[in-house]
């Protein structure tokens, strides 16, 4: 699929002091002359910051790293995961439409997105708040149908599950990511029916969404929009 620039720009980016730092650092993780190899993280980073992946952010990143600007453009037009569109000021999905999700109603998700965000994908919502659109295999497909939002997996959804996740994001509040239907993790939808002895009880979500949820990074936005989501939350 091409994908191209937004037609509209900001004049300019530039990392903000934290961002700034923490580029350094991942810089640093590179030998000398493979600076390059940093630039789906910065990328990432920019992203996060501005909530969406703007030309000035990819010249501001490729000339950090010392690369032609068109080399980073083709990594940042290449990944789905970046977003060179403007998005919802609080939060972009993803649905996940390859066969896995699609046998078990990612079309009835996208209908749901369609009715409470936008017809069309890549629109912001009447309020701002949300954008939306379908993508290839999200690589969990036994936890079916998903849509990944920021950098979580919302998991095991149904329209009505979908629904409830959009209006809290409206609501200023972040729902817990993961499986949505009480399985800790990709198990049978049953059950366990082995390695029970294994299973650590008193962890009330998975590994990742454990993480997620205790560095209270489950969503990505903007800090002034997370700032603003706390404040609301409480």
């Amino acid at each position: 699929m091409l994908r191209r620039l937004h037609h509209e720009q900001p004049d300019s980016f530039s990392f903000n002091k934290e961002n700034l730092i923490w580029a350094g650092e991942q810089i640093k993780k590179y030998p000398e002359g493979r600076q390059a190899s940093a630039i789906i993280p910065l990328l990432w980073r920019a992203q996060e910051q501005e909530g969406w992946l703007t030309r000035p952010a990819i010249e501001y990143v490729s000339e950090m790293l010392d690369m032609a600007f068109i080399r980073a453009l083709e990594v940042a037009s290449f990944y789905f995961m970046f977003q060179l569109h403007p998005v919802g000021k609080v939060a972009h999905i993803q649905v996940c439409g390859t066969t896995s999700c699609m046998i078990c109603g990612a079309e009835d998700l996208a209908e749901i997105c369609k009715k409470h965000i936008s017809p069309n994908q890549h629109e912001l919502s009447k309020n701002g708040k949300l954008s939306w659109e379908e993508v290839e295999c999200l690589g969990a497909c036994s936890n079916a149908p998903m849509v990944q939002i920021g950098k979580d997996y919302y998991e095991d959804l149904t329209p009505p599950k979908l629904l409830k996740i959009l209006e809290e994001f409206e609501k200023g509040k972040i729902p817990i990511p993961g499986p949505q239907n009480e399985r800790f993790a990709a198990e049978p939808a049953s059950g366990l029916t082995s390695l029970k002895e294994f299973r650590n009880t008193e962890l009330q979500n998975n590994a990742s969404v454990d993480l997620a949820v205790t560095l209270k990074d489950t969503i990505n936005t903007t800090k002034e929009v997370r700032t603003k989501l706390e404040k609301h939350k409480k």
